[in-house]
């Protein structure tokens, strides 16, 4: 198992752009790396550049009928088929949209690859996380899902127990949907509640059908939640099942935008906790899975110069066991980039200035507190299906 990490990373995928009025805009992934670039921490990596997606491996997800609309759809943006979710408002058609999308999935699969054949232990694909699309359609802004099709690749290589846990505010619903029934995969996703927030699915009571029964496990968090209730979320969750499924694997989505400053949802987490979440992840690989065996996938975010880029240099440092110090100084020279692309000022440090803590599960819970009953609503849920005690 080599000592260093893997950062996946190729110019081209700025190319995945639907436009100027588009929520998701690649400079948040152009100052994400120049970020990571500035800390010096793509000296403590091995930055990879991998191929794209090929036709065989995007149809361990998807069905080909949808690759074909997807490549027709690239070639001519004005006539997309929108039965297939292109072409709509958010999931706009653009030129060469296959073949972008094609490599950010290509990026995730080679990181699976690598970290299953001992290559690396560890392997960020920021740029990937796009956890909407279904095998036979495109859905809140992703084309191809990559973290789908990463599990399906270690599948394919002879993986038998693979963990997945998504912590963006929205509902990890194409990774779930395309395991729902294999046994193999445990997806467990904490997001905002569907009542307020797309793809309004990943209610409790999602727990995955037939040999897959108790392989879904989803926490769905009142709006307006915080630090120490998303942490005490997560850690009355996630180390458990872990602990009990013994991945070979873990393979994390760490969207941005369950952050207090993004536009498009409603929970109050600081770029701390964030962080922490990130720590967490990185001492349950090396706790549960295989060799510490680690994907580690970007996500949504929409505060796309004083959240994401941040965000997940923070989670770069953390994978390359050189972390970055939250009260860091950031560097002038990224923040006068950030200008120079968005005239906007970037943020001077890697903190929002919190010190998160939460209360652990094991002290008891409250049942007229919306979080506990949120928690507790995952627990009675799935927890029986795989003999845990909720």
């Amino acid at each position: 198992m080599s000592g260093r990490a893997q950062l996946m990373w190729d110019d081209a995928v700025t190319g995945y752009d639907f436009g100027d009025s588009h929520p998701m805009d690649p400079v948040r992934l152009a100052l994400t790396m120049s970020l990571v670039r500035a800390f010096g921490l793509d000296r403590a990596v091995d930055v990879v550049a991998a191929k794209s997606a090929g036709e065989s491996t995007l149809r361990l997800v998807h069905r080909p009928d949808y690759v074909a609309a997807v490549r027709a759809a690239s070639a001519d943006p004005d006539h997309a088929d929108q039965s297939y979710g292109l072409g709509t408002t958010d999931d706009p058609a653009f030129a060469g949209m296959h073949e972008v999308s094609a490599l950010i999935a290509g990026q995730s699969v080679a990181a699976a690859e690598a970290v299953w054949r001992g290559q690396t232990g560890h392997a960020v694909n920021f740029t990937g996380g796009l956890h909407h699309a279904m095998p036979g359609s495109a859905s809140g802004f992703c084309v191809y899902n990559d973290p789908a099709l990463a599990i399906a690749r270690l599948l394919e290589l002879g993986a038998e127990r693979v963990a997945y846990v998504d912590v963006d505010v929205h509902h990890g619903d194409g990774v779930q949907a395309a395991f729902w029934e294999d046994p193999r995969v445990l997806t467990v996703s904490l997001h905002e509640h569907p009542r307020t927030l797309f793809p309004q699915t990943g209610w409790p009571e999602e727990t995955g059908a037939g040999a897959g029964a108790g392989g879904a496990v989803n926490v769905a968090l009142p709006a307006g939640t915080g630090d120490a209730g998303w942490l005490r979320a997560f850690h009355a969750v996630v180390p458990e099942l872990l602990a009990d499924f013994r991945p070979q694997v873990l393979v994390t989505q760490h969207g941005a935008d369950t952050h207090f400053e993004d536009p498009l949802a409603h929970l109050a987490v600081s770029l701390d906790a964030q962080r922490a979440v990130m720590a967490a992840c990185h001492d349950l690989a090396h706790e549960y899975a295989e060799d510490g065996r680690w994907v580690a996938l970007g996500g949504g975010g929409y505060a796309v110069v004083d959240v994401v880029p941040r965000s997940w240099t923070h989670l770069v440092g953390i994978a390359a066991h050189a972390p970055v110090d939250p009260e860091s100084v950031i560097p002038s020279s990224w923040r006068d980039e950030v200008y120079a692309r968005t005239r906007q000022l970037g943020p001077a440090r890697m903190t929002d200035g919190r010190t998160p803590s939460w209360k652990s599960w094991e002290e008891g819970y409250d049942p007229a507190d919306r979080l506990d009953q949120a928690v507790l609503a995952s627990r009675r849920a799935a927890f029986p299906l795989r003999g845990l005690l909720t």
